[in-house]
């Protein structure tokens, strides 16, 4: 496994990351004993960068990790996040203030019994809190030693700048993938610029890059039935693309998960996908990504298949956009 600078001035971490989302919510059922054995191969394969939130089973992901991996603490960077809070009616709010943050930091340090949090992700923001008040609370915990790193995600490339001039910003997680390219617009050049690293996550479409989905397989409470890249004709136009990706990567000598992760490493080292599973034969399937060298025929071809502006469909409901590009 090869290694990537987390931000300006910040650690070296596997090129792939490991996102943990699904181990906890909106993909299906927990098993928490498969999901240990996921995160321990992971760290056996050189993985060292894992990814969650509190929203991830409100602290069931965090806890998970703290004790599959806790005994191993120094041996990866731990990133979590706040700004999202379930109203008494069940319904989930962003609260992104300065106060929340504090909060937040200091439960998810009881939750893993861990002395730090390497990086801590604003995950999303209520526009009506001002980027400062929330990044200046956040620039406190690093004072007090309780995290290391400042994120941000899915922010405006102006919310990035305003809060990189109150305290440096290691990364921006935003969603990018062949499907997925927007922040090729403004994002990127924006990170590059500051010297923010992004962080890529669903960087094989929440699945569907992979050719290896069943939407009608899904579990009932699997959040994908009900995105829009995933339903009616917008799912047999994706299918179409995902196709002619998986003939390309056939080409390549390689998977079509394989395939769509090689060419988000190639996009930049500034670049740190973390394709999440829960299932240790897709863990090393993503992994071997890594060892994978594109030429730019190889390139040209992959975003030949899969064209941007191509793809069907929103990435979230309407609901869900709602809440990115503060």
């Amino acid at each position: 496994m090869k290694y990537r600078q987390l931000g300006a001035g910040g650690p070296s971490v596997s090129e792939l990351g490991l996102g943990c989302m699904g181990m906890s919510a909106f993909y299906g059922e927990r098993d928490d004993t498969r999901s240990a054995e996921t995160l321990l191969r992971a760290l056996d394969l050189g993985i060292t960068h894992f990814d969650t939130s509190y929203m991830y089973g409100w602290g069931h992901n965090e806890e998970l990790i703290s004790r599959s991996l806790g005994a191993r603490r120094d041996e990866f960077v731990f990133a979590t996040k706040f700004a999202h809070r379930m109203a008494a009616d069940g319904s989930r709010y962003v609260d992104s203030s300065g106060a929340w943050a504090i909060e937040s930091c200091d439960a998810a340090l009881r939750r893993t019994g861990f002395d730090h949090l390497d990086l801590f992700y604003m995950h999303r923001r209520n526009p009506g809190t001002p980027i400062e008040e929330t990044v200046q609370a956040m620039a406190s915990l690093v004072e007090q030693g309780k995290i290391r790193l400042i994120g941000l995600s899915e922010v405006s490339p102006a919310t990035l700048r305003k809060a990189h001039a109150v305290h440096p910003i290691a990364a921006v997680q935003m969603e990018y993938s062949l499907f997925t390219r927007d922040v090729e617009d403004e994002m990127l050049s924006t990170c590059r610029e500051l010297g923010v690293a992004l962080v890529a996550y669903s960087p094989v479409g929440r699945g569907l890059l992979t050719g290896k989905v069943n939407v009608n397989e899904l579990s009932k409470d699997d959040f994908r039935r009900v995105l829009p890249r995933f339903t009616g004709d917008n799912l047999d136009h994706n299918e179409a693309l995902v196709a002619a990706l998986t003939q390309v990567a056939a080409e390549i000598g390689c998977t079509p998960a394989q395939a769509a992760l090689a060419w988000v490493l190639a996009q930049g080292d500034d670049i740190l996908p973390i394709p999440g599973t829960k299932r240790v034969t897709y863990l090393e399937e993503n992994t071997a990504a890594a060892g994978i060298t594109l030429t730019s025929a190889h390139l040209l071809a992959l975003e030949t298949a899969v064209p941007a502006a191509a793809v069907a469909g929103t990435r979230y409901t309407a609901e869900g956009m709602l809440t990115t590009g503060h």
